[in-house]
């Protein structure tokens, strides 16, 4: 089959991988579509050591699994857990042990014709839903993980960083809390995107000292983590949604002396985001930049890694 391939730290359209045979308990998925994400691209720089088919927001048609499912479109947790160590047996499949992560770890992704996942790991598609939106499943499920993790309540003074990709779906998210919140962002056009929704926006120079209880790091850049961490009260709480390639600084003094709850968030529920997406509650079509096919990715890499691109996506089934 056809995949983009990564190989010390370097892209290649290859057309001689093996087509992956599902395992038991698995299904083997004909993709569709699949979006390139702010990790894929920090994994091309170096945040950790892959090898293989990148990619792991997709949406996809079952071709080999359960009678039931098949020819069904469906999107995928990404996290192909033991079921056995003490995280799995302990409801934290997440954090499996001994897990794979689809196009991240131990786990060919979804750039390329054939993928495969445990069924247990499958969501069904409703009819109403795009494959266009039902791309954005999985990066919305990481945006409502936030609030699997702490409350956020109405009275709540929330600041997210960053007007990307995440940045965008984490606001969207948020605003449904009714919280009095306040994204920051560099690029009018797309906080625009969150004003049409009455979401209130503005520039780094918006955000008072000290004011904030809850800040949303996304932006993956110490400059975003500076402007988060500064925005909060004593005893405040910051969330890290962003992965780092390079390392960080941090202020350890301050945290401990403002006892600010430090949180780091990924992998969310996709359950919840698909219907948020079905009942039109987050709108994620603005954030669609560009569409190529499977043959033009490496080009289509590229144009993902431009400052101020939001989400391009991949056309497999036209490669």
């Amino acid at each position: 089959m056809k995949g983009i391939w990564l190989e010390n730290q370097q892209l290649q359209l290859r057309d001689d991988i093996y087509t992956p045979k599902p395992a038991s308990g698995e299904a083997l998925v004909r993709v569709l579509r699949a979006g390139i994400c702010n990790t894929d691209l920090e994994i091309i720089r170096g945040y950790y050591p892959y090898k293989g088919i990148l990619g792991h927001e997709f949406v996809g048609v079952i071709e080999q699994g359960p009678e039931h499912l098949l020819n069904q479109r469906v999107v995928g947790e990404i996290n192909a857990a033991c079921g056995n160590c003490r995280f799995c047996l302990s409801h934290q499949p997440t954090h499996c042990e001994n897990r794979s992560v689809l196009g991240i770890v131990n786990r060919n992704g979804a750039f390329a014709e054939y993928l495969t996942l445990p069924v247990q790991n499958l969501h069904v598609v409703p009819d109403s839903v795009s494959t266009d939106e039902a791309t954005f499943t999985e990066p919305v499920a990481a945006a409502l993980e936030i609030q699997q993790q702490i409350q956020i309540c109405p009275v709540d003074k929330v600041l997210v960083v960053g007007d990307g990709k995440l940045g965008q779906l984490v606001a969207q998210t948020l605003a449904l809390t009714d919280c009095e919140l306040l994204v920051i962002g560099r690029h009018r056009e797309k906080l625009a995107n969150l004003e049409e929704r009455g979401i209130k926006t503005g520039f780094a120079d918006a955000v008072t000292a000290g004011a904030f209880d809850i800040s949303v790091e996304c932006t993956g850049n110490p400059e975003g983590f500076a402007i988060a961490r500064r925005a909060l009260r004593p005893r405040g709480i910051l969330v890290l949604k962003s992965t780092y390639a390079g390392t960080l600084s941090l202020d350890v003094s301050s945290l401990v002396v403002d006892e600010i709850t430090l949180i780091g968030s990924r992998c969310g529920p996709l359950a919840p985001a698909l219907e948020l997406i079905s009942q039109q509650k987050i709108n994620v079509k603005p954030l669609i930049h560009a569409h190529y096919p499977l043959q033009a990715g490496i080009v289509a890499f590229e144009h993902a890694k431009q400052k101020g691109v939001l989400k391009v996506l991949l056309d497999i089934e036209q490669g």
